[in-house]
């Protein structure tokens, strides 16, 4: 075999399989090992060329802009780790300079923080961020200059990709920025200079929102861990009069998921509570890029995690919203109360998907439009007024909103978070999941639970037949053949046969499938489970009457060996 010249092609002096960056539910996530900086770059500069070719007035930009860019606190975001992966801001600085881009580096804030900032001054962002998952892996999620990618830009943006890799992968190795190892050859790990104006910005917006309010007398903890929120969290809560009691900083990172959280966590929640030695209203956190809320608070002798879509009503309520936009996956007490009348058609889970809805509800004249996540991201599609201040839209996830709007709704109210939450009607959730769950088996068994066509999105039983079949806009519609019937009742008895009545489930009297299987039994009971989009991870939703029972479904769902989760699995073994 003839020696590789360094004329070759750069594809052919690669000493290891280059791993495509996929999107998940919202940006492009990956293990650190496949994330060399050629990929990231390659990403980059395709997905810069592709808003460099969109019109204005949909998010395009120009060469030569200013384009923003900032991180989370993971070491492979901004440093070299094993086998010279990681440092992916070093690539997404290279590649932002290489498309005619100007690089601005707002450092280590949350991501709401970065696109409040970029959208205020109509340019494009890139936060290098993991989100919740395990530190080893991370990613990126790129904004254009009116806010988030929408899920008809991926395949746009992976056409881009493709033609963008060919190029890079084909040019020789001798002419090639890249070593053998994807990494730049002239690697450095200094980033540009840090402008603070985004950090200052941010933390503003919600002390002029909140003017002459205080939140004088209320105690609070701040799980600090790795969200790279942490310290503005102190900051933000001691400006509006709060006592604030720093904990739990660490510098390893925690993957904080706050639509899973479980005993574990609220152990050390709790411990991190008695070694401060003293009483407080509230726990409040973040996930990693603190776009994600952690709401905590005493009830009693134990400590209380609120589920991220009943904080949402809570918000919606002291906001005095117009429209609330939810996924499917969100806790269903949204259906038993007042705001049952202001809800929209629910979505698919992930933040694009919850910003086309707010967008439709704006486009058909609904006003004060909002939408929030079961994983307690709130998202503003329009400017907020109350009390003669003005919050502006910002259509992403935020986590300071929602946690300031439910200390500041107990306040006010003279109660605690628990009494607060006791308003909303009594519909409990939890939700938990398997991780290194291979997404392949994951897809396996949601086709194998699926109606016969795609269009059958809501299927209602009575105990011995198919009532009735929807569509995704709602519409009741006739089954076109006489076998699908056959079919669907043949799901729900394949359904009953791992949520069985051994189980303690009744029989199954709706199944939805907007996003996964969201099962509804005859005593209002659900199950819903579904794939992650970000990870390899298997989910499940539980919703009952009490936490207890909801507890119970999401425990059984993960439960090891034999749980609800692995039963499904089982049925999909080849």
């Amino acid at each position: 075999m003839s020696a590789i010249a360094a004329t070759d092609a750069l594809r052919s002096h690669l000493a290891y399989k280059p791993q495509p960056l996929k999107f998940g539910t919202s940006g492009r996530r990956g293990e650190v090992i496949h994330l060399t900086q050629l990929e990231i770059y390659t990403n980059v500069v395709a997905e810069i060329r592709y808003l460099q070719a969109l019109p204005q007035p949909e998010g395009g930009i120009n060469a030569g802009d200013d384009f923003y860019y900032a991180y989370d606190l993971r070491p492979s975001s901004t440093a070299y780790v094993e086998n010279g992966r990681g440092a992916l801001c070093q690539a997404v600085e290279r590649a932002l300079k290489d498309t005619g881009m100007r690089p601005i580096n707002l450092g280590a804030i949350p991501t709401p923080a970065l696109t409040y900032w970029a959208l205020k001054h109509g340019k494009g962002s890139i936060m290098v961020t993991g989100s919740h998952i395990p530190f080893d892996r991370n990613g990126y999620k790129l904004n254009t200059s009116k806010g988030e990618l929408m899920k008809k830009d991926e395949q746009p943006i992976n056409d881009t990709v493709a033609t963008t890799r060919e190029e890079l992968l084909s040019q020789a190795y001798v002419d090639s920025p890249f070593n053998s190892q994807g990494v730049f050859r002239n690697a450095q790990s200094d980033l540009l200079p840090v402008t603070a104006a985004g950090r200052k910005a941010y933390i503003q917006r919600y002390l002029d929102f909140f003017a002459g309010e205080q939140l004088q007398g209320v105690k609070l903890l701040v799980y600090q861990h790795s969200a790279v929120g942490r310290d503005l969290l102190v900051e933000v809560f001691q400006a509006l009069g709060a006592q604030v009691t720093p904990a739990g900083r660490s510098d390893t990172f925690v993957p904080i998921d706050t639509e899973a959280i479980d005993q574990a966590q609220l152990d050390t929640v709790q411990k991190l509570c008695d070694q401060a030695g003293q009483k407080f209203d509230a726990i409040v956190s973040t996930d990693g890029d603190s776009d994600r809320p952690l709401l905590i608070a005493p009830d009693g002798d134990a400590l209380c995690f609120f589920g991220g879509d009943r904080l949402g009503m809570i918000v919606a309520e002291f906001l005095g919203i117009g429209a609330a936009v939810v996924p499917i996956s969100t806790n269903d007490a949204i259906d038993r109360g007042p705001i049952a009348a202001i809800t929209e058609p629910k979505t698919k889970i992930g933040s694009p998907y919850v910003i086309a809805g707010m967008q439709r509800a704006t486009g058909n004249g609904r006003q004060r439009v909002c939408g929030w996540e079961a994983n307690g991201g709130f998202l503003t599609g329009a400017d907020i007024e109350r009390n003669g201040h003005v919050l502006t839209a910002l259509p992403t996830r935020d986590a300071f909103l929602p946690l300031l709007c439910a200390l500041f709704a107990a306040h006010n109210r003279q109660t605690t978070l628990p009494q607060l939450f006791e308003t909303l009607p009594r519909r409990f959730s939890r939700a938990a999941l398997l991780r290194n769950f291979p997404r392949a088996t994951s897809m396996k068994i949601i086709q194998r639970f699926s109606p016969p066509e795609a269009w059958m999105q809501d299927v209602h039983y009575s105990p011995d037949h198919v009532i009735m079949v929807r569509d995704a806009d709602g519409a009741t519609r006739e089954l076109p053949e006489e076998s699908y019937a056959e079919q669907l009742d043949q799901i729900r008895r394949n359904v009953q046969t791992v949520f069985s009545a051994d189980s303690g489930f009744t029989p199954v009297a709706q199944i939805n499938y907007t996003d996964g299987v969201r099962i509804i039994f005859a005593n209002g009971d659900v199950a819903h489970f579904r794939p992650s989009g970000n990870a390899d991870e298997l989910r499940i939703y539980a919703v009952a009457d009490t936490q207890e029972r909801a507890d119970s479904i999401a425990s059984q769902g993960v439960a090891e060996p034999d749980g609800l989760l692995r039963r499904l699995e089982l049925t999909v073994r080849d």
